[in-house]
């Protein structure tokens, strides 16, 4: 009994800090004019993607993402949203990883996904300098600057820079460029500013609509901070028909991983089916973002404790 109590009493200051984060991400955010939203946790169908485990609970599942949920609030009309909450994914736990983690998404209906960057950038800035007092961050050794130039860098030519291969090659082979991604491309980021990977081959893009002057690539990005993977962004992918082969191409995936079969998302295709504006979105590990502003070692420095 004591020793959980001494646990929790030494992280007393990292909650207390990261309730502070959280108030400054909803201030950004109600100030830019998006709407809070809350999408159950429990889906019966969740986003088939080929190689995520959402637990089961009883007749549902738990979320690994509220995607679809919030997507169908877009093509009901809403317009600018996001939501902070839990997600769950099956046997992720490590300094990175939990099994159940808080994600901060949002979409943005007529924008596009240079348009989230920019967001993301103010967003990111002025949260840090608001709980910090810079943009300058001290994480695992290392002096990451918020305030200088973003490094952006096309998937391809980090491939090739930072690991002398194709990734439109690699992305014919199953598992192969994620393999890459990880041991080769990501440990030779830049780390003493943001980085962000963009444009990714379309097999890596699950909800992402293709560029349209290379539909080889999908409009999506990935921003990188102090070498940790911090958000994901798409154009979304606006074509219900285009989205219904993907996700029969996910099922197909996952039934050779003898991985968990998932129902089809009727209601989100519906929606889909209605119509969705070109719209942009983002998902960012809200943990991970905490732990970076903190100079947190894990995300387990800054989370209530998964003992019980």
């Amino acid at each position: 009994m004591n020793s959980r109590k001494n646990i929790l009493s030494a992280k007393i200051d990292a909650l207390t800090y990261r309730a502070k984060v959280l108030s400054s991400v909803r201030r950004y955010f109600d100030h830019s004019d998006f709407v809070e939203v809350e999408t159950p946790v429990a889906v019966l169908a969740p986003a088939a993607e080929e190689y995520i485990e959402c637990p089961r609970a009883g007749d549902f599942f738990l979320r690994s993402s509220p995607e679809l949920q919030m997507k169908r609030l877009l093509c009901a009309g809403m317009e600018k949203i996001y939501q902070i909450g839990p997600c769950f994914r099956a046997g992720e736990n490590g300094r990175l990883h939990r099994s159940e983690f808080s994600m901060l998404e949002w979409y943005m209906a007529g924008s596009s996904y240079m348009d989230l960057l920019d967001f993301t950038r103010g967003m990111v800035r002025t949260v840090a300098h608001e709980l910090n007092g810079s943009g300058i961050l001290h994480f695992r050794g290392q002096t990451v600057d918020l305030d200088a130039d973003w490094e952006i860098i096309p998937v391809r030519e980090a491939f090739r820079k930072f690991a002398g291969e194709s990734a439109d090659k690699l992305a014919e082979e199953e598992g192969l460029f994620e393999l890459v991604l990880t041991d080769r491309v990501e440990p030779n980021l830049p780390k003493d500013r943001p980085c962000v990977m963009i444009d990714y081959p379309i097999r890596f893009g699950a909800f992402a609509r293709a560029k349209q002057e290379d539909p080889t690539l999908a409009e999506r990005w990935e921003l990188y901070i102090g070498g940790v993977e911090l958000s994901n962004t798409y154009g979304e992918l606006c074509d219900p028909q285009i989205q219904r082969q993907r996700f029969h191409d996910f099922a197909e995936t996952r039934k050779r991983n003898n991985l968990a079969e998932y129902p089809e998302p009727t209601a989100f295709l519906e929606a889909m089916d209605e119509g969705m504006r070109d719209s942009a979105g983002s998902a960012m590990g809200f943990d991970r973002l905490v732990m970076l502003l903190a100079g947190a070692d894990t995300i387990q420095d800054v989370s209530f404790p998964q003992d019980s």
